[in-house]
């Protein structure tokens, strides 16, 4: 770890950070769940903690890049915001502008979730 990396780390949870990396991680056009996210960073059962973590990115992301917090869904396949709120409509546009099919509140899991295989996972979460 870089003397920068080390420093921006004690700046910032480190759990938060975990989870930050994972969503990261998640493709264009597929969703995963705070449940699943929990888990993929190696925090299993801490899937509000997820929520929590996504409330805190800071404006200009993690390291340069963006954490697609809008990607995280709850367990259902739904957006956890309530429908008509700002919330709601900014995640429902942007998954919809990612082609993620959005109806009402709900996303076809079968469809758009995140499914990394372990060598995805190894390269992606290890960078």
């Amino acid at each position: 770890m870089t003397k920068s990396a080390a420093n921006a780390t004690k700046l910032f949870n480190a759990n938060h950070i975990k989870i930050w990396q994972t969503v990261q991680a998640i493709p264009l056009g597929k969703v995963a769940s705070y449940g699943q996210i929990a888990d993929l960073a190696g925090l299993p059962g801490r899937a509000r903690l997820v929520g929590k973590a996504l409330g805190a990115v800071p404006k200009n992301g993690w390291r340069g890049r963006e954490v697609p917090w809008y990607r995280v869904i709850n367990s259902q396949g739904k957006i956890s915001f309530a429908p008509g709120s700002d919330h709601f409509d900014r995640q429902r546009n942007l998954l919809q502008d990612e082609q993620v099919v959005v109806l009402g509140a709900r996303v076809h899991l079968k469809t758009f979730q995140w499914v990394p295989d372990l060598a995805e996972l190894l390269f992606t979460l290890d960078t």
